[in-house]
């Protein structure tokens, strides 16, 4: 081992030196469809209105650290309850790093049903957190509650993450169940929606009903992921305290001016939203009709499909090779094993993906 190998290992935490970076590929010339983005841009008239915007920005000046207008056209397009606190965050990442900074003593249990989103377990393990799994049922990715529940009992998470729509597999879970845990819950349960305007349900009108209750939103999966913003709602005697951890100034004044100016003009995302999940239909429909393809249900902009004769890797990989980059998700294995996940695209993307899959899977 050299020197500075050995630097490293003595002067680093072991549960780093254990992890392994959060990979995104390269994805120059591929039609893109791995990562859940809107695929659309905005209109031309739309662009110009935006950068007559920009140009009032100040750059040389801080942002405004407590974003107090971009906060109050959130709480307006979204129904964030006038009680609730809100949180801002460099997208739901950082968020969730926030809350878990927060928790009490390393020996604070994270809890969450996988598969799920890998950052839960990702930030959780980056902090010498204990976190605990829950499978999720095989057959359809559903919640098991009694497994959830006999885990809050054993374990008493200080912290249950729950998607709702879950990504990867693109369900939403039931309602009763999620109420449940909350019911059955000793510390906080946090709702991410990331993809709930795909969705149409959500737990924020909820908020004043269970004490321990956060709900988690991001704009990237809406059409602002080039500005990385995340927000999180919750009752004032929380958000208070998550405040305390966010770096001052962490959402930049670009994205400011750009995300309130994109939500005065959402009725032109929530077209695109509109769009995007009659496209998702039409993949769902087709991707049923492929031999040996079991598709799952979906109220997200992706969906998770599992192969039941070709071999997963090669098939992406064949993909990958007709220029088409979807998600591999076997790689991950356990009930994951033998699935892929494809964004809804345009409706050309989307053609062009299907009929490349046909012609890999009849090969």
């Amino acid at each position: 081992m050299t020197d500075r190998a050995s630097k490293v290992r003595s002067l680093l935490r072991p549960e780093i030196l254990a992890l392994s970076a959060y990979h995104v590929p390269d994805s120059s010339d591929y039609i893109k469809l791995d990562a859940m983005e809107n695929p659309y841009s905005w209109p031309d008239d739309m662009v110009e209105e935006w950068l007559a915007r920009l140009r009032e920005a100040q750059p040389n000046r801080y942002p405004d650290p407590s974003c107090s207008r971009l906060k109050a056209c959130l709480r307006e397009a979204y129904g964030v309850p006038e009680e609730a606190g809100l949180l801002m965050g460099n997208g739901s990442d950082e968020i969730i790093q926030i809350i878990l900074m927060a928790l009490q003593g390393r020996e604070a249990t994270v809890l969450a049903p996988e598969p799920t989103f890998v950052m839960y377990r990702q930030i959780a393990s980056c902090l010498g957190l204990k976190f605990v799994s829950v499978p999720l049922r095989e057959e359809d990715f559903s919640l098991d509650t009694a497994a959830m529940c006999a885990a809050i009992e054993t374990h008493r998470p200080a912290v249950i993450f729950l998607a709702y729509p879950n990504n990867p597999t693109g369900n939403l879970f039931d309602f009763e169940a999620i109420v449940e845990i909350l019911q059955a819950a000793p510390g906080l349960v946090v709702l991410d929606e990331a993809y709930a305007a795909y969705a149409g349900r959500s737990f924020m009108p909820r908020l004043a009903d269970f004490d321990g209750l956060l709900v988690m939103r991001t704009l990237s999966k809406l059409g602002l992921a080039g500005l990385r913003l995340g927000f999180l709602a919750g009752a004032k005697a929380w958000i208070d305290e998550f405040d305390k951890i966010r770096l001052p100034y962490n959402i930049n004044t670009l994205t400011q001016i750009s995300t309130e100016f994109a939500i005065e003009k959402r009725k032109v995302l929530e077209a695109q939203v509109e769009l995007i999940r009659r496209n998702r239909q039409h993949l769902l429909e087709a991707l049923g009709r492929l031999p040996k393809v079991r598709v799952y249900p979906s109220e997200a902009n992706f969906i998770t499909f599992r192969l039941l004769r070709d071999d997963a890797g090669q098939v992406f990989q064949q993909l990958k090779d007709a220029g088409i980059l979807i998600k591999n998700l076997h790689s991950s294995g356990g009930r994951l094993a033998g699935c892929l996940r494809v964004t809804v695209g345009t409706p050309e993307e989307n053609r062009r993906f299907l009929a490349a899959l046909s012609t890999i899977l009849v090969s």
